[in-house]
């Protein structure tokens, strides 16, 4: 009855099976007709090309000193116990782990700050100020060596944490104080303006109303900052003297001779110094991806 109903116009004809329009979509691949396979085939081949330096450095730090072989079995962890007993690298994660975590308190602690005026407040010379933390990105931070030790010196802070401590939240503050200023500006006036009605103060109302619509953008500062001064050498090989006070990167620069390498001991470092990274990013991957965008929404 339907189907003549149909031929005749007086019924809609019936609708397309579910299972074809899956079909189609999946061979189809995306709206504008882009087959799936022109899209996985270069992100596997960037995939490929990524995760082979990763297992060359797995595959060295696993198998047994001396072996050819191409895949790491039997394991051994020989040269991790090398390295974490005989180089001393259970000093430098420990010293690594300072600078990192009290980098990204001291970072993220002075950016909310700024980036809160930055946001808030109008003043004369806020766009030269802006323009003053843009142009700061263009240093390179082996300029900074000199003049930051000449200060460490005459503070008496060489072969001290606290001077790398410092150079790295120097370092960072100015893209850190952009991106959270952006993120502040998304967050709507009026629902400070409610809390000052309510009675708060400025204080009371930024840590009641503002701050926890922060998090994303904090957490992608948060973790820019750890993860930066986890690896960044510079600072560390130059107001650093004495071994016990020595890092994770300049740690991995001791194994490297003038007339061999070890490589399986470097290998080995190189894994340790990649583990806390890889765990951050692994948890955090999606409060950094929407800090960093909603962060570059405004600025």
């Amino acid at each position: 009855m339907t189907t003549a109903l149909a031929e005749k116009g007086l019924a809609p004809a019936p609708a397309a099976a579910p299972d074809a329009d899956r079909r189609e979509k999946r061979g189809r691949g995306l709206d504008d007709g882009v087959p799936r396979w022109q899209i996985y085939l270069p992100l596997a081949l960037y995939l490929l090309f990524t995760l082979i330096p990763f297992y060359w450095m797995l595959l060295f730090a696993l198998r047994p000193a001396g072996s050819t072989s191409l895949v790491p079995w039997p394991m051994t962890g020989e040269h991790f116990a090398k390295v974490w007993n005989e180089r001393s690298f259970g000093t430098f994660f420990q010293n690594s782990m300072i600078v990192g975590v009290s980098s990204l308190v001291m970072t993220t602690v002075v950016a909310l700050a700024g980036g809160y005026a930055l946001a808030r407040f109008d003043f004369r010379i806020k766009k030269g100020f802006m323009l003053a933390l843009l142009a700061s990105q263009f240093i390179p931070g082996a300029l900074m060596l000199v003049p930051l030790f000449e200060i460490f010196k005459n503070l008496q802070m060489i072969n001290s944490l606290g001077s790398v401590v410092i150079a790295e939240t120097v370092f960072q503050l100015p893209l850190s104080m952009i991106l959270i200023s952006g993120f502040i500006r998304n967050v709507p006036v009026s629902l400070e303006e409610q809390a000052w009605v309510d009675g708060c103060g400025r204080f009371r109302a930024f840590c009641a109303v503002v701050l926890p619509l922060l998090r994303p953008g904090l957490i992608a500062v948060g973790s820019f900052a750890f993860v930066h001064s986890w690896n960044h050498f510079l600072f560390a090989l130059m107001f650093l003297s004495s071994q016990d006070k020595q890092t994770i990167p300049v740690g991995l620069n001791t194994l490297i001779g003038a007339d061999s390498v070890d490589l399986g001991a470097l290998a080995a470092g190189g894994v340790i110094a990649a583990v806390p990274v890889v765990i951050v990013f692994a948890f955090i991957q999606k409060w950094l991806i929407t800090g960093f965008s909603a962060g570059a929404v405004k600025g």
